[in-house]
């Protein structure tokens, strides 16, 4: 009885011992609202997902395996929670393998590209919302007809990060193989600096698309934490051939007790050719009231004006050259 004692003994303290070196997280948002978006004459209403926050649901694991050296995945796909549709749960939001020690990590899969990691990071609605500077920077007149694909995110993708010890300066250096897929051939890379109240960064990327033509990116942007505020701006600026598009945004959060106030405002300017004419101007405010760490409350207005044969929208529905897109609605999002 003793030595079966024992034995249990000894087996308890080996298995404590494994799940103290390795872990596995499940992980998800769940945003929905109730909106009304306006495109010219045609209002469009609906319920709809990623206002505040994008829907998730995610894997994402880490195992010690000594010497100051840990081995990690990350799986996260998107869903339709309006619908219940989780679109296959296929993981097209991150899917990564990573190996990561005292030199940094080292990253392989489908990930964020760091040229939308600036202009995202540095936006206090961050990339969600009516007001969001990506409805610019990422929207088909940015693209400038390139057909590349990786305004947000690419496949097939090595990336090195910099170690959290550098005393504030981070970075990293992204590589993406197209593997003959047009638009999909991408290298970047991002620096940056945060401490205190202080964030900023900078960011090059070329995209390898017809014709081995490149689409050419470059942001810079950047924080400071007032404490009764915080403020964010970026400039971002896309190319291709003689073609170019520029955003230009300066956004603000300001905490209220249990609650946050935003609000941001945008411009995009297109040059070269025909587009010259074809600029866009966005403005929005947002509140935001917190039940919990976990469950948030909020409300948006956004507006978002085009010029010449820009088309852009902040939500559902087809733009309309020349005219306004404007939005307002209600939402919900929990995380867990």
């Amino acid at each position: 009885m003793k030595k079966s004692l024992l034995a249990l003994a000894v087996l308890g303290s080996f298995v404590g011992a494994a799940s103290a070196q390795s872990s596995l997280t499940v992980f998800g948002i769940v945003d929905l609202s109730i909106n009304s978006v306006k495109n010219g004459s045609t209002t469009i209403k609906s319920m709809d997902n990623n206002q505040l926050n994008s829907n998730r649901l995610g894997f994402r694991g880490v195992e010690d395996l000594g010497g100051g050296l840990t081995a990690s995945f990350w799986l996260e796909g998107g869903m339709a929670n309006d619908t219940g549709n989780p679109g296959g749960l296929t993981f097209t939001r991150r899917s990564t393998a990573s190996l990561s020690g005292g030199f940094g990590e080292i990253r392989l899969g489908r990930d964020y590209v760091n040229s939308f990691s600036t202009p995202a990071g540095f936006d206090a609605y961050g990339a969600n919302g009516f007001a969001n500077g990506s409805n610019l920077y990422t929207s088909t007149a940015a693209a400038l007809g390139s057909g590349a694909a990786t305004q947000v995110r690419a496949n097939n993708m090595v990336g090195y990060f910099l170690p959290s010890n550098l005393g504030g300066v981070y970075g990293s250096v992204q590589v993406s193989a197209g593997e003959g897929v047009v638009g999909n051939k991408y290298i970047g890379f991002r620096v940056g600096y945060a401490a205190g109240p202080v964030d900023a960064s900078l960011g090059f990327s070329n995209t390898t698309v017809a014709s081995s033509d490149k689409y050419k990116t470059f942001n810079i942007g950047g924080s400071y934490n007032l404490g009764v505020a915080k403020l964010y701006g970026f400039y971002d600026q896309r190319k291709f051939g003689a073609l170019k598009y520029t955003t230009y945004e300066l956004s603000a959060g300001v905490p209220l007790g249990q609650g946050e106030f935003r609000a941001a405002y945008s411009k995009g300017n297109a040059e070269g050719g025909s587009t010259s004419a074809n600029d866009a101007s966005l403005f929005g405010v947002e509140y935001i009231y917190n039940l919990s760490k976990r469950t948030a409350l909020y409300t948006q207005y956004g507006r978002l004006s085009n010029k010449g044969a820009s088309a852009l929208t902040v939500g559902l529905g087809t733009g309309v050259a020349g005219t306004a897109s404007s939005g307002y609605g209600v939402g919900v999002r929990h995380s867990f």
